[in-house]
This record gives C-alpha cells, structure tokens and sequence, in this order.
C-alpha cells in the first residue's frame, strides 16, 4: 500500500470513529425525572458526556412504554436497573451487561401502619410496587412464612396512608420520605430495612444488553466515565445538582418539591458508600451477586445461579 493510500485508509477510519462516537447514545432511566437519577444529568448539564465526546439523550419511560421495553427493541442503548431486577431478565434469556454500578446497599423498606414490627404480620396486605423492584421482599416472605397478600400500586403511598394496607415496601430515599411527609409518624419498630436483616444487595446499576453492549462499546465507556464524574460532581455540589434535578422535573411535569428532592438525593449518595471500604467504588460486587442469586435461586424466582461473570462486559 502506498503512502497516499495509507493517508487516505487512516482518515477515512478516523471518520468513522469520530461519527460512530456521535450517534446519538440513548439513555433511559427506569423511573420518571428525579434525584435518584441525578448524577446522569449533571453530567448532561455540566458538559461531561460532550467532553467525553459522547452524544447523549436521556429519555424517561412512559405510562405506555417501560425502560426495559425500550432496551429490548433497541429504542435505548442503557437502562438502570436493581440487581435483582437485572439476574430475572437474564434467566428469561436476555443477556445483560453492567457498564456501571453506582448503589452499593439496598435501600428498600417495609412500612407497618399497625403499630407492629413487619415481620409479626402475618397474612397482612402490603403495596408492592406494580412495575417490579419487589424481588427480595417477595423472596424474605416467603423465607419467614409470612403469607403476605400482596397489592400493587404505580407511584403513590395513598393506597397506604388512606388505611387500604397493613404495610408497603418502599425505597428510603422515595416513598419513606413521602409518608413522612403526610405526617406519619414511622418508629423504626414500624420499619424493616432489608439491608440490616442479610439482604443487602445492591440496587441500581447502568445495564445494557450484551448485544448492544457489543454494538457501542466504545460510547457504553465514554458514557460510564462521564456518568460517574457526574455522580462525583453531584456529592460535591449537592445544590448546584438540586438546581439542575428541579430544572428537569419541572421540565418534565413532575409533581414533587425541592425538599423531597433533597432528601432524595442525599439518600441515594449516601447508599453509594460502600460500608466495607468506606468509599464510593461504583463497581459491581461479586459477593452481592451471588447472595441475590442465592436467594433468588432458593426462593424459585430463577432457574439456576447466574453467576458474577455473566454480568461483566465482555
């Protein structure tokens, strides 16, 4: 090959990659516009992504339309999901990549409104979210035989605070905080935190399927560093994100207020310390991995153990 022809083959690759980096890399969280998501807009907002040189739309889920949903029909390049959530998509033969892991404990509670400690309900009614995310409190119940008649609900406590349950699951950075402000007084006797009774397992994490992981490997990278800067940036200037996190939910119609938004997301943050190390690591635990496989394994929810490598891009 002459030295005009190399010159040539080289530009033309450059091209390539330059335009491969540019396609648009579309992300979609799993829940509607809020502070659990925060550490994905600053790196928006603060120019992150572009000067990772990654273009990146952030697209919300719809009433009509899941974030999962999107993923399988390649409309989204990258969800977020719980871990447990993510180990029930690939046993029904959906591989799965994690490309960033940013919880590093799980933060789902159940909430008595008895006056009873939870695990004394026995056969109570208790909310469960309708679009999942219930995996380890189905999988705790049936360990401790406690027969719990389950009652979805979309996004609201008001099936709970009208007194149509005995109990709901909720996340200690969301619905808890939402009860709280009704007026409720929730005693911790009243509250079972999942992490403080053998299952703490991680909860969010980006995952892409191992197909389109393949397809952009190069932007999932980018789009990985860019994110956990962002999410760094967050703990460092938390309401300069709050400014940038109510921007987007009054953007989006979101009914909340900057209070809860706070609370939020310094609950997330604080969820993101890993309590061995003391640090934010943002990487996947193997142990973790296995204690959810385990136990989901046990409780009938997957047909074998999806074992950590599984889960790693490759």
């Amino acid at each position: 090959m002459n030295r005009f022809c190399s010159i040539f083959l080289f530009s033309f690759l450059s091209a390539a990659v330059s335009l491969r980096a540019q396609e648009p890399f579309i992300f979609t969280p799993q829940w509607t516009a809020q502070a659990q998501f925060a550490g994905y807009y600053v790196a928006q907002e603060m120019g992150f992504y572009a000067e990772e040189g990654v273009s990146v739309q952030i697209v919300h889920p719809s009433a009509s339309q899941t974030a999962m949903e999107r993923i399988r029909t390649d409309q989204s390049q990258a969800t977020t999901l719980q871990l447990a959530q993510a180990l029930e998509i690939v046993d029904s033969g959906i591989p799965l990549v994690n490309v960033l892991q940013t919880s590093m404990n799980n933060g789902m509670v159940i909430v008595s409104r008895r006056e009873k400690d939870p695990l004394t309900q026995r056969g109570a009614r208790v909310g469960i979210w309708n679009a999942g995310f219930g995996q380890l409190a189905i999988c705790m119940s049936q360990r401790e035989h406690l027969d719990y008649a389950w009652t979805p609900f979309i996004n609201s406590v008001n099936l709970f605070v009208s007194g149509a349950m005995d109990a709901t699951l909720a996340m200690s950075y969301n619905e808890y905080y939402q009860l709280l402000q009704t007026g409720m007084d929730l005693k911790e006797s009243y509250v079972y935190r999942f992490s403080e009774h053998g299952y703490n397992v991680q909860e969010d994490g980006v995952y892409m399927t191992l197909k389109s992981y393949r397809a952009h490997r190069e932007q999932a990278e980018r789009f990985a560093r860019a994110s956990r800067r962002g999410w760094e940036w967050a703990f460092e200037h938390p309401e300069e994100t709050l400014d940038i996190v109510m921007k987007i939910v009054e953007n989006q119609h979101i009914a909340t207020n900057r209070i809860l938004q706070k609370l939020m997301l310094e609950e997330v943050l604080r969820l993101q310390v890993d309590r061995d190390s003391q640090q934010r690591e943002f990487r996947l635990r193997e142990d973790m991995v296995t204690l959810a496989s385990s136990l989901m394994t046990e409780c009938g929810m997957l047909k074998e153990n999806i074992p950590y490598q599984d889960l790693l891009p490759r």
